[in-house]
């Protein structure tokens, strides 16, 4: 079982930066691949970066390449999305995803509001 808590989270001016932690429990953290996705009202969950067990490999969404960074640190058991650029369009509930093989585990989401 893995247990994901996000923060980082808050209201921030169009252009700004804001840097999400996804803290998570567990021993087994670095056999997982992490994610990001985001959820604006009334809109689908969506994929915005991803990273590899080892950090080597990441994935970005097109519509944050270039101004999202996704990272992580096994040994504090986090991984980091450093959001920069900031746009109205970013705002939404942006949740971390932990999965290995058929296990798929959510955190329960912080708020990012950019606004004009």
């Amino acid at each position: 079982q893995v247990q994901l808590l996000e923060s980082g989270g808050g209201l921030v001016q169009t252009g700004g930066s804001l840097r999400l932690s996804c803290a998570a429990s567990g021993r087994t953290f670095s056999s997982y691949a992490i994610g990001w996705f985001r959820q604006a009202p009334v809109k689908k969950r969506e994929f915005v970066a991803a990273v590899s067990r080892s950090g080597d490999s990441t994935y970005y969404a097109d519509s944050v390449k270039g101004r999202f960074t996704i990272s992580r640190d096994n040994a504090k058991n986090t991984v980091y999305l450093q959001m920069n650029s900031l746009k109205p369009d970013d705002t939404a509930v942006y949740y971390c995803n932990a999965r290995r093989l058929s296990k798929n585990y959510w955190g329960q989401g912080t708020q990012v509001t950019v606004s004009l």
